[in-house]
């Protein structure tokens, strides 16, 4: 069996990538998602070992030093970070994941696991990021001043990914990444399994 395939997607804040990958978990059925572990307190709804694993600062920490994550971070004030053994299980037992991401993690995740798949979103424009987030209607003019500031200067990063996909408009990028995760499977360094079979017979 073919090991599954990591797919990391990232970019600015704005660029709408919680919606793309809302989108590629409803068409594509058997795309996993993975569960980050954090230190802050569960909120109202939320599931533990399904929203993520809620642990104490110690026991991260811990788990940090024995290199259990795939990736880290700690964001006002809690940590964040993505179980290592539960993604390498999934990927072994040949199912593929989806990691949403910031650009900090990805790049760990690049550095720990290089043969996912990283796919950077952009907007069509700053200007039209800038609109997005205005729309929200949940950040004062200053802080969109600084994710401004952030994705401009974010978009050095780009670079360091497989691939940049465009939102200009959703199911176009969604279509995009889906033709990327079906060639990435397809490639000959994925397939030394069933070459190796074929060559039995």
């Amino acid at each position: 069996m073919d090991n599954g395939l990591l797919v990391v997607i990232s970019g600015p804040s704005g660029a709408g990538k919680g919606t793309i990958c809302k989108r590629l978990k409803e068409e594509i059925k058997d795309l996993k998602v993975s569960v980050s572990a954090t230190t802050r307190k569960p909120r109202e709804g939320e599931i533990e070992g399904t929203s993520y694993y809620f642990i104490n600062e110690e026991e991260f920490i811990k788990r940090i030093n024995n290199e259990e994550f795939l990736e880290y971070a700690k964001v006002y004030g809690n940590y964040y970070g993505t179980p290592k053994r539960e993604v390498f299980k999934e990927l072994q037992d040949g199912n593929d994941i989806i990691l949403e991401i910031d650009i900090q993690g990805a790049l760990q995740v690049k550095k720990n696991y290089p043969k996912g798949v990283f796919i950077f979103i952009l907007p069509p424009s700053l200007t039209e990021l800038n609109n997005r987030i205005e729309k929200r209607g949940t950040d004062s003019k200053e802080v969109i001043l600084k994710r401004m500031q952030c994705a401009y200067d974010e978009l050095d990063y780009a670079f360091e990914y497989d691939y940049v996909v465009v939102n200009d408009e959703v199911e176009a990028a969604v279509e995009k990444i889906k033709i990327i995760i079906l060639a990435e499977k397809n490639r000959a360094i994925r397939k030394k399994a069933i070459i190796s079979k074929i060559r039995e017979v």
